[in-house]
């Protein structure tokens, strides 16, 4: 008796279930585009590029500010930046080379972090061309092979 009423039960399921209608496995609309590209992939380029009409940032001045403290602050802006490419990259250039730069090289690495993030990131991994006003920045340069990571040293977070 058992096995008939479970033959049965299966047998409606089965008529049951071919009578539904078949619709999608998700009732959200599709993404079109991807909301979060990657870097280095075209639409990412595309979409963080810095209109070239806006002038560039005034640096906020600062008169009367140390060496030290100019110094200790572009560390923390180094690592505070937004983004988790800017961060690790700026961190780990500011641990390597802030302690050996002059006052002039820190001016005008505080002039650089002025920049938008993405901006940065693409000068300095030479994804994209920089402005005129960084084209022959030493910093810049020193950046740039900073990012190249010639020796594949393995970089984390420096701590604050």
């Amino acid at each position: 008796m058992f096995a008939v009423l479970s033959a049965r039960r299966r047998a409606l399921e089965v008529t049951r279930c071919s009578r539904l209608p078949l619709r999608p496995f998700s009732t959200t609309p599709r993404w079109r585009a991807d909301p979060w590209p990657l870097p280095h992939t075209p639409q990412h380029l595309s979409n963080t590029q810095t209109p070239s009409d806006i002038p560039p940032p005034v640096p906020i001045p600062r008169p009367g500010e140390s060496k030290e403290t100019m110094r200790a602050r572009l560390v923390y802006q180094s690592r505070k930046r937004g983004t988790l490419e800017s961060d690790l990259l700026l961190s780990t250039f500011a641990r390597d080379h802030l302690g050996s730069m002059n006052e002039i090289e820190l001016k005008e690495y505080d002039k650089l972090l002025d920049e938008p993030d993405w901006d940065i990131y693409y000068w300095a991994t030479e994804s994209r061309t920089p402005p005129e006003r960084w084209g022959k920045s030493p910093v810049l340069e020193k950046l740039k092979i900073h990012a190249k990571n010639e020796g594949k040293v393995v970089r984390k977070m420096p701590p604050l």
